[in-house]
């Protein structure tokens, strides 16, 4: 079981900048695939960003591309996701996701993952 816990949403007006973190707790997820997901009022909930093992393959949704940077420290078994140029239509609840792959790839279906963090909210005022 991985237990996945994320911070750093809150209110900030567009153009600003914000720092998710997803701290994972119980078996280490240096193994795992990570990703972030995100969801609006009234939308599904869509890929934002994913990373491998080792960091060394990251994938994003085209509309955050530029702008938003995933990240991962196994040792502290945490995943980041830097935004910047934050704006409004990136209002959401954002979650992390988890896990375990054979080999250090990216995994972008929501399916595919195992486990989840609760969400965080993110609000972008114009």
């Amino acid at each position: 079981q991985v237990q996945l816990v994320e911070s750093g949403g809150g209110l900030v007006q567009a153009g600003g900048s914000l720092r998710l973190s997803c701290a994972g707790s119980g078996r280490t997820f240096s193994n795992c695939a990570l990703g972030w997901f995100r969801q609006a009022p009234g939308k599904e909930r869509e890929f934002v960003a994913a990373i491998s093992w080792t960091s060394g393959r990251t994938y994003y949704l085209d509309s955050v591309k530029g702008r938003f940077t995933i990240s991962r420290d196994n040792a502290k078994n945490t995943v980041y996701l830097q935004m910047n140029s934050l704006k409004p239509e990136d209002t959401a609840v954002y979650y992390c996701a988890a896990v375990r792959t054979e080999y250090a790839v990216v995994v972008l279906r929501e399916f595919e993952y195992d486990y989840w963090g609760q969400g965080t909210q993110v609000t972008v005022s114009s």
